[in-house]
């Protein structure tokens, strides 16, 4: 199957990180490099494109998408949070953009083996590096009630989540829960018939959580952010696009905090802390896709994109 991904705000992305050809430009979340193909092709001999991603079947289908472009190429498989030592194995100090897409993969999502669509039977899996041993399975036959609880409540905003987290005990007590067919069977038994009559489907929000729980994303989030806006160098943007409230929240505070990082007490006259910023946000609130684009693409309608520039 081939490695794809519809490019979310492609053409807002490409013209916030400023492209300079000789300059050094890494994504995180490399994908089947949709968003790179568009940098590299602004990049000269002379430029640096840093592709990073968890998972080998992007890699290697950017990396056959992407040979063609002149520029120098590195494909890293890591975690976008490790850029630091990305950049450091590489012998470079900085980078002049970066980009962050939050968005599960459409290849991954439409792939059924690997386990991450509630809209297909199929092992229950749902790890983005395939060589990690802590999987979907895991989650849900292993957890607490308590545990799946928090889970599904704090990663998937999910009302019904002890509700579903006592049908999935109470399930597992007879046999293991091996696919994702049956897990959305047990969801859809836990949650109320009028509810799930409205709004999305009924596993969606569960799903997220699992996968959520399984890959750290929110954790690995809050290094990345961290990471990306110490190695951006003075002048470089970076852009991340996220998908739901949770992962906008990390990347809208983080950003705020390194405009505002000021610590004394609103009554001070004058800042003693002495803490200054180091990013400014390009714009107070989020960069969302036009009509346009949501009527090709209806993935992206709950992106959000956010951009800061290094001081």
């Amino acid at each position: 199957m081939e490695f794809r991904h519809t490019s979310v705000l492609l053409e807002e992305c490409i013209d916030n990180l400023n492209i300079r050809p000789d300059g050094i430009y890494a994504d995180g979340t490399l994908g089947g490099g949709g968003h790179a193909m568009h940098i590299c092709e602004r990049l000269s001999a002379d430029g640096i494109f840093i592709g990073i991603d968890r998972d080998k079947d992007a890699l290697d289908a950017a990396t056959r998408r992407l040979a063609e472009y002149p520029c120098r190429k590195y494909f890293v498989q890591s975690n976008y949070s490790d850029i630091r030592s990305v950049l450091k194995e590489l012998d470079l100090d900085g980078v002049d953009g970066a980009l962050l897409d939050l968005g599960v993969s459409s290849f991954q999502l439409d792939n059924a083996e690997r386990g991450f669509s509630y809209m297909q039977d199929a092992p229950l899996d749902m790890r983005m590096n395939q060589d990690d041993p802590y999987t979907a399975y895991d989650v849900v036959n292993d957890c607490s009630k308590e545990e799946l609880t928090r889970i599904i409540s704090k990663y998937g905003e999910e009302k019904w989540a002890s509700r579903i987290a006592s049908f999935i005990t109470g399930a597992r007590k007879e046999k293991p829960i091996e696919s994702t067919g049956e897990l959305v069977d047990i969801i859809k038994a836990a949650i109320p018939a009028k509810a799930r009559r409205e709004g999305p489907h009924p596993a969606k929000r569960t799903f997220q959580a699992i996968r959520i729980e399984v890959n750290d994303e929110l954790g690995q989030l809050e290094r990345a952010m961290e990471e990306f806006c110490d190695v951006l160098n003075p002048g470089g943007r970076l852009c991340v696009i996220s998908f739901h409230s949770l992962e906008d929240r990390i990347v809208k505070e983080t950003m705020v905090r390194r405009e505002n990082p000021c610590t004394c007490p609103k009554e001070f006259p004058v800042c003693v802390c002495g803490k200054k910023p180091d990013v400014r946000r390009i714009s107070r609130k989020p960069i969302l896709p036009g009509e346009e684009e949501l009527e090709h693409n209806p993935r992206s309608r709950s992106a959000k994109l956010r951009v800061c520039e290094k001081l």
